[in-house]
């Protein structure tokens, strides 16, 4: 046997907090020497922060890199650390993984494959490493080897896949598995999104096992920048046995998982696997330097996922507790002192307030009353609060507002959902100021307006005027006012501009209303592990969703208005992630709802169709959201449309020609 402990951390870090950055890697590296490792992967670009964007093109953020990393260099005496940071060299920008050992600096190996897809834009800033390549970089009056290498470190060879290179077909690790490498450590920036996490554990899994090596997976952790979360999970495995693995969605600074692994092994399963070849060539590209493990007696080693992890509910879990995660450091980073709802008893605000109370269950059984409130030691009226509820009073105001369309059914709804999770709870009526501007307008158009010619207006005037109250007493309080809007309705502008989409923040835009409906379900009826229900939404779910802007006699709802909203999301999915033309969304959606006459379906599909294309500027102008999937409208991250464009007027005559030669 030849054992060593290996970790692997997860940071919550922030863009350019230099001195925070550096103080959660130092935390991380005190953990690991605590815990007798020798071997620390920390995640990708942690000394910068990994979305740094266009600032990492500035010469002083690169050279401040290079400074935190020297002074970093003398707390890792002992260990052998991995650090990340962007590195210039040739006029090029790369990403670049730092491997020191006992304080001194053995080589940068750069990034071969770059995000480029989705909500990742690496190739804007930084250059791919070619295979086989390799440098020398100046560095404090040293040249330092760069580019495509591995180590060999007091026996022990390592080497290295960043995020992405184990993602593609190609991996790095099948040329270091024929160089002999016992451990590829992978530091990652790999952001949450549903489902993800498992395909990590394949990757991490398949890549010990094909390669027979210990794999060493760290990630980010929390809301770095904005918009991306990241759930953290460091990840370990040996031989194709996932043998530790750390929690996820946690609100502390960093943690630090460890395991103890076996070289000889690996060594011996490489030996005995056929179709393993050994490259026997001389190897320039192994770097090596002297280092002195430490004797490691066997220990048993066990581990278990929280039971959630493996529940038949692992969605609506990561939904509430990535969404919570994701607003607790929005806050923070923010230096907002509490959230603002416009809570109307429907649906998607009623998600938005409970969440809130779910990020103040899950970080204060986490990580206790002192170390949570310490964490917003700057909002002072939370320094006497002790109780969960009396933290959520302090951090999160609701604010129904009325109007004569309103009725008593959702002000209930918002009351009594507001009062079971601890929130302070405020009325306005807007109604005097809505019919102010009607009769100002009215007055100065010459005409009365009514139902039947001004609809449209009539409504939105509505929800504009609830916006300026709303907004004040977030500017009273310091606080974040959050836009309630889902992706749903972001896709075919069912939001009124400078209304319902006020806000600092719109943390549910990529999430659709039939999944938020079935989220709030549970909630009422289950709830997260550790937090349980919250019955009072049974107030909520019983409704139909509306907008309760026209006269009650209209018994308005949003499905009336548009579509059913399993429906919708089809038709969006069908369009928009899956790029169909309408006859071929019109095609799958006979087969999906057979339920529903086609010729309606054909209503609905060129209804999407329509809407979609006029109000793109909608969602140019919507405040940043989270991204929890892969089917985001968010098109500063993920999907771009033109804001002026022939509005499928081609595409949308052929469905009309199809449906009436088929479905006549």
């Amino acid at each position: 046997m030849q054992l060593l402990k290996v970790a692997a951390a997860v940071l919550n870090q922030t863009p350019l907090d230099w001195e925070g950055n550096k103080q959660r890697i130092l935390s991380a590296i005190d953990q690991a020497r605590a815990a007798g490792a020798s071997i620390l992967c920390l995640p990708e670009l942690c000394i910068t922060g990994y979305n740094c964007e266009d600032a990492f093109h500035a010469p002083g953020v690169q050279a401040t890199a290079r400074q935190m990393l020297t002074e970093i260099l003398p707390e890792t005496h002992g260990l052998i650390v991995s650090l990340g940071l962007p590195l210039a060299y040739q006029h090029g920008l790369f990403n670049a993984a730092c491997l020191v050992a006992d304080a001194k600096i053995l080589g940068f190996v750069a990034k071969r494959f770059l995000a480029g897809d989705g909500i990742h834009y690496e190739p804007r800033w930084f250059k791919a490493w070619p295979a086989g390549r390799r440098g020398e970089v100046a560095w404090n009056d040293s040249l330092y080897p760069l580019g495509d290498i591995h180590f060999d470190v007091g026996g022990i060879k390592i080497g290295f896949e960043i995020c992405e290179d184990a993602w593609v077909a190609n991996r790095p690790g099948s040329d270091l598995a024929r160089s002999g490498v016992d451990v590829i450590l992978n530091p990652s920036a790999s952001h949450f999104a549903f489902g993800k996490y498992e395909v990590r554990r394949r990757f991490v899994l398949e890549g010990s096992r094909a390669f027979n090596v210990s794999y060493v997976y760290s990630n980010l952790l929390g809301n770095e920048a904005g918009r991306a979360i990241y759930d953290g999970g460091a990840l370990i495995a040996s031989g194709g046995e996932l043998i530790a693995a750390g929690p996820r969605f946690s609100f502390d600074d960093a943690l630090v998982t460890v395991a103890q692994i076996d070289v000889a092994e690996t060594r011996m399963k490489q030996a005995r696997t056929g179709s393993f070849e050994p490259d026997l060539d001389s190897d320039p590209a192994c770097i090596r330097a002297p280092f002195s493990y430490p004797r490691q007696p066997l220990v048993a080693q066990q581990f278990t996922l929280p039971a959630w992890e493996t529940g038949e509910h692992v969605k609506e879990e990561e939904f509430a507790r990535a969404i919570a995660l994701g607003l607790f450091d929005y806050l923070r980073k923010s230096r907002s002192h509490g959230f603002v709802v416009s809570l109307s008893g429907g649906a998607d605000s009623s998600a938005i307030s409970c969440l809130v109370s779910i990020l103040v269950s899950l970080g204060f059984d986490e990580l206790g009353r002192d170390r949570f409130v310490d964490k917003l030691m700057y909002i002072r009226r939370l320094h006497d609060a002790h109780t969960k509820l009396e933290i959520v009073r302090r951090l999160l105001t609701c604010v129904y507002q009325a109007t004569r369309n309103s009725s008593s059914t959702t002000r209930n709804a918002a009351h009594d959902v507001a009062y079971a999770i601890g929130a302070e709870f405020l009325e306005f009526d807007v109604d005097g100021l809505v019919h102010n501007y009607i009769d100002m307008v009215s007055q100065a158009i010459g005409r009365k307006l009514d139902w039947q010619t001004d609809d449209l207006a009539l409504q939105n005037i509505q929800a504009r005027v609830r916006s300026p109250g709303v907004w004040m007493l977030a500017n009273l309080r310091g606080a974040l006012l959050v836009s309630t809007s889902n992706r749903s309705e972001a896709a075919v502008g069912y939001a009124t501009m400078d209304g319902d989409t006020s806000g600092g923040l719109s943390p549910i835009a990529g999430i659709d209303k039939a999944y938020l409906r079935r989220w709030l379900r549970w909630l009422e009826l289950n709830g997260p592990a550790g937090v349980g229900p919250i019955a009072a939404l049974s107030a909520v779910n019983v409704q139909a969703p509306t907008a309760e802007l026209r006269p009650t006699g209209s018994h308005q709802t949003d499905e009336a208005d548009l579509m059913p909203y399993d429906v919708l999301d089809a038709v969006e999915r069908a369009a928009i992630r899956d790029k169909l033309m309408p006859v071929e969304v019109f095609q799958h959606a006979v087969v999906d709802f057979p339920q529903h006459d086609p010729r309606q379906l054909a209503v609905w599909v060129e209804r999407f169709f329509r809407l979609w294309c006029r109000n793109q500027w909608k969602r140019e102008r919507y405040a940043p959201s989270f991204h929890v999937d892969d089917e985001n409208l968010d098109p500063k991250t993920w999907c771009r449309f033109p804001i002026l464009s022939g509005g499928f007027e081609r595409e949308l005559d052929e469905l009309r020609r199809f449906v009436a030669q088929h479905h006549a």
